[in-house]
């Protein structure tokens, strides 16, 4: 190769390195490139696009949202005015009607220490169902839970907590004979030889809390006795006849009382209010059966359950007839009762 050759071979031999070189960056950096932009198919360009439309019509879809509710809101309280303006005036009507008794009914709690957690519970359940029977009745008494303390408030501070805000009523730690006079008392029981003709609404009636499945038979009636308080059962023999022995519950006991009090009608409290499990009949009310049997026809105003397992079970389900309609009617609080506060 000449000299004068050389100086054109060596120049074109840096311009090809130079391309090589600059060749071999670019594909060194073609990888680097394509890793963090892949080529976006058509599918995820459309997702991509509607996800900025989405972002970008978000109030808007916020104020859509709020003026739905708006609406639902106006729409909900022309509905209720439209309801108050047609039977509204009754609903009122009824609530001026209501007329507080000056009767006293007491619950006697004071046998918590004859009784287990699954009794007390119970007792519990038909103490919630009395507040609200005596809530929504017409003719109120004065309501009084004596003796509270023990494994029934423990039960109910640790499964009724809103009991503390329950209104009209009169929750006790003392002993119904420490805040009533005696001359005012009369025991409710069932041993009692004396039958209740009237209730007097300037007395204290009271009904034992007892859950005891009958293994305590004339406690209330002996407690009663040694405490030299008046004692009574109601008229229960003169108006029904059961299949059987049977006994009632607390708040049965408690809203024959009121039903009373509004109808002043003993076989329709009774009668209203008994669960049809019960098989009661009515009898003569004008001269009592000669083949009545106290002890075959008992009830027990302190509360206990009876020797059936299927009636223990049932104790608190709501099966009479004015139990079923106020459920109807009032279908919303509620021990539960719900228990309203």
């Amino acid at each position: 190769m000449s000299s004068e050759m050389l100086p054109a071979f060596i120049e074109t031999s840096n311009v090809d390195k130079k391309q090589g070189i600059n060749e071999h960056q670019e594909e060194s950096q073609k990888p680097r490139l394509g890793e963090g932009c892949e080529p976006i198919s058509k599918r995820q360009m459309k997702k991509l696009i509607k996800q900025k439309q989405w972002e970008e019509q978000r109030e808007l879809r916020k104020q859509k949202r709020k003026e739905k509710q708006k609406r639902k809101r106006k729409k909900l309280e022309r509905q209720c005015q439209m309801e108050s303006n047609s039977d509204g005036n009754d609903r009122k009507r009824v609530r001026r009607d209501v007329v507080h008794s000056t009767l006293r009914l007491i619950i006697d709690c004071s046998f918590d220490d004859l009784m287990v957690l699954k009794d007390i519970k119970k007792l519990h359940k038909q103490i919630q169902r009395c507040y609200a029977e005596n809530r929504r009745a017409l003719h109120p008494v004065q309501f009084y839970l004596t003796s509270h303390g023990g494994q029934l408030k423990k039960n109910m501070d640790e499964n009724d907590k809103g009991w503390v805000n329950w209104k009209d009523i009169h929750i006790k730690p003392e002993h119904y004979s420490e805040l009533i006079k005696k001359e005012d008392l009369i025991y409710l029981t069932s041993d009692s030889p004396n039958i209740l003709k009237e209730l007097d609404e300037s007395k204290a009636y009271v009904i034992g809390g007892l859950v005891d499945h009958n293994h305590h038979k004339g406690l209330t009636y002996k407690q009663a006795s040694d405490y030299g308080i008046n004692h009574a059962q109601l008229p229960l023999g003169n108006f029904v006849k059961m299949n059987s022995r049977k006994v009632l519950a607390v708040n049965h006991v408690f809203e024959i009382i009121l039903e009373y009090l509004e109808t002043r009608d003993w076989q329709e409290a009774f009668f209203t209010i008994l669960p049809q499990r019960k098989g009661a009949v009515p009898t003569d009310k004008t001269c009592e059966s000669a083949s009545y049997d106290p002890q075959s026809v008992r009830m027990e105003e302190c509360g206990s359950d009876s020797d059936s397992s299927e009636e223990e079970d049932s104790r608190n389900e709501l099966d009479s007839p004015r139990e079923e309609k106020q459920d109807k009617e009032n279908h919303t609080e509620s021990i539960g009762n719900s228990l309203p506060h």
